[in-house]
């Protein structure tokens, strides 16, 4: 047995394989199960174990994936977003650096305890976090986004693009996520690099731009379900689930529906004497324009926070608005690092900061976003019937890897 952040785990018997889809609101599964898109799927649906899962909020990719190979929620490993203000220096930083990380990773562990890891991610803004600890010796980690970089010293592998025989994908395409599918099972089937376990982490570019039942969104899904497929056929033990669902954020006429606080603070408060954060920044604007329905707010020395809380909620399109302490408890966050309000809107809205540092000019509406508790439900599946399993307890996405390790095998 292993113990990683109060957890334990058994070595796989078979080779084991956890797998984060991006955006995957349940409904991207049943809308291509009912059009016969993924016959393997529905195959699992019906002989495996399928449950509906929470994740962590905020409903962001970094503190999700985080959460699912720690095992463990924000206020454990320390990631609250994609994005911070880091308040001892004063600025606002992206968290892809892994000193943001306050607890070790189960894939440094397994590695340390002898087992071949693998783990290939879409963006590579996640690479570094994700194989923190790892020893390039008893693994590998690479992004689809930069596949053509990889060395053996940093990565722990080489010649990536020839082993997987596709091109290097655009950081804008399905093709991203296709690539981590297809390396996956490249890597499963060379002996010399057949990993023991190993985690596939995909982008959401597809779900950002068309809804469940589309047919590029169905297109997707049958291309994910022939590469399960083929993991499956090889004995993997498979585990399926994702680091937050997705939903129209949009009025009647299609544009997007932002409630920009940090103009009604400054209208309120005085121009720049509040810090409104946005932990879903990051550097694919194209994705979402730095539009989600989480927001965190610094308020002024001084400033009232129960009265402003009060004013903050009474916007249209606020769904909840809580006070640090009660929001670390309520989301499991590290309460250092969140303001002193947590914000989250409405399923139709997001949060802006000013409409002046928004360029949408990029955004590809109608914008479909995540955040909030409305992103909150994720599919979690798993290739193995596991007999007797709770299904009225409340199952988190990071309980994916205890699910594949002590139950499915």
């Amino acid at each position: 047995m292993l113990t990683v952040n109060a957890r334990s785990y058994r070595l796989p018997k078979a080779p084991t394989v956890v797998v984060c889809v991006d955006g995957c609101e349940p409904d991207y599964i049943a809308q291509a199960v009912f059009a016969g898109r993924m016959p393997w799927m529905k195959r699992v649906l019906a002989e495996g174990t399928a449950l509906v899962a929470d994740c962590v909020v905020p409903s962001f990719t970094n503190p999700n994936n985080l959460s699912i190979v720690t095992g463990a929620p924000p206020a454990v490993h320390g990631i609250c977003g994609n994005y911070l203000y880091d308040s001892a220096s004063g600025t606002e930083v992206m968290m892809n650096d892994p000193k943001w990380l306050r607890a070790t990773t189960l894939l440094a562990a397994l590695g340390d305890a002898g087992q071949r890891v693998a783990v290939v991610t879409a963006k590579d803004k996640l690479r570094a976090l994700l194989g923190h600890g790892l020893a390039m010796s008893r693994g590998v980690c690479f992004s689809s986004e930069k596949a053509d970089r990889a060395t053996r010293a940093e990565h722990g592998i080489d010649g990536v693009l020839e082993l997987v025989g596709l091109p290097l994908p655009d950081v804008y395409s399905a093709a991203l996520s296709e690539f981590v599918f297809a390396a996956g099972v490249k890597l499963m089937q060379r002996a010399a690099l057949r990993p023991q376990v190993m985690y596939l982490s995909t982008t959401d570019y597809v779900q950002h731009k068309h809804a469940p039942g589309e047919a590029e969104a169905n297109d997707f899904c049958a291309m994910m379900d022939g590469y399960l497929g083929q993991l499956d056929a090889m004995g993997c033990v498979i585990a399926l689930t994702a680091d937050h669902g997705m939903n129209a954020k949009v009025r009647l006429d299609a544009s997007p529906d932002v409630v920009y606080l940090q103009d009604v603070l400054d209208g309120w408060l005085g121009a720049a004497t509040a810090r409104v954060i946005l932990p879903i920044t990051d550097p694919y604007v194209v994705h979402h324009g730095a539009l989600g329905s989480f927001a965190t707010v610094y308020l002024p020395a001084g400033a009232d926070v129960a009265a402003s809380a009060a004013r903050i909620a009474a916007l249209r399109g606020i769904e909840q608005v809580l006070p640090r302490t009660a929001a670390a408890e309520r989301f499991e966050l590290p309460a250092d690092r969140i303001g002193d309000l947590v914000v989250i809107g409405e399923r139709s809205v997001v949060i802006g900061t000013s409409a002046a540092r928004h360029d949408l000019s990029a955004l590809e509406l109608p914008l479909r976003s995540h955040g909030g508790v409305s992103e909150q439900r994720v599919p979690l599946v798993l290739n193995r019937r596991i007999e007797g399993i709770d299904r009225q307890r409340r199952w988190r996405n990071f309980d994916a890897f205890d699910l594949a390790l002590n139950h499915a095998q």
